[in-house]
């Protein structure tokens, strides 16, 4: 039984936001002026194995960082969207691409920008410290805080009703 109160064995794929979401609000500056993102390794290890298992995963951020994609690329995310100004057209786009309905998508955001995408989904998944109208509108808000273990908070979840978290010979490496 799982701790999310939605049917997740009908989630097949999972969209994340990166600041607020996987990495923390509070950016460092480089002294060169550019933002500097911290990443959870837990986060990375469930992103890795949800993507091995077969889940649909993308990102989809504001940002527009190298090494953001880098990172998320290198877990098995094809599907990562920089500089979206506007979210919910690429959210649309990558839901028609992989034949997704909204109702079997899930959509982790923490601020105004990630409304429109959380209203258009299944399931609304929000940190601990997303905006209180972001909380409003979350069908989920995960017991941690952005950047320290939302994305495997939710995958680990997943995973485990589908009975591939700990059951499946790909759980144990990278």
């Amino acid at each position: 039984m799982s701790k999310i109160c939605h049917d997740l064995r009908s989630i097949k794929g999972i969209v994340f936001d990166v600041d607020g979401v996987l990495s923390p609000s509070t950016i460092p500056l480089g002294s060169d002026g550019v933002p500097r993102r911290m990443v959870n390794i837990k986060d990375g290890y469930a992103l890795q194995l949800a993507a091995k298992c077969g889940l649909k995963l993308a990102i989809i951020s504001g940002a527009d960082s190298p090494g953001v994609r880098e990172r998320f690329v290198g877990l098995g995310i094809k599907d990562v969207y920089m500089k979206a100004g506007q979210k919910l057209p690429v959210l649309n786009r990558w839901m028609e691409e992989n034949g997704l309905i909204p109702s079997e998508v899930a959509y982790v955001g923490d601020d105004i920008p990630d409304m429109e995408c959380m209203r258009a989904v299944g399931l609304a998944v929000a940190p601990d410290d997303a905006a209180f109208d972001i909380k409003r509108v979350a069908g989920y808000i995960s017991p941690v805080k952005g950047g320290y273990g939302v994305a495997r908070d939710l995958l680990e979840e997943i995973l485990k009703v589908r009975g591939e978290w700990l059951d499946n010979a790909k759980a144990f490496g990278w």
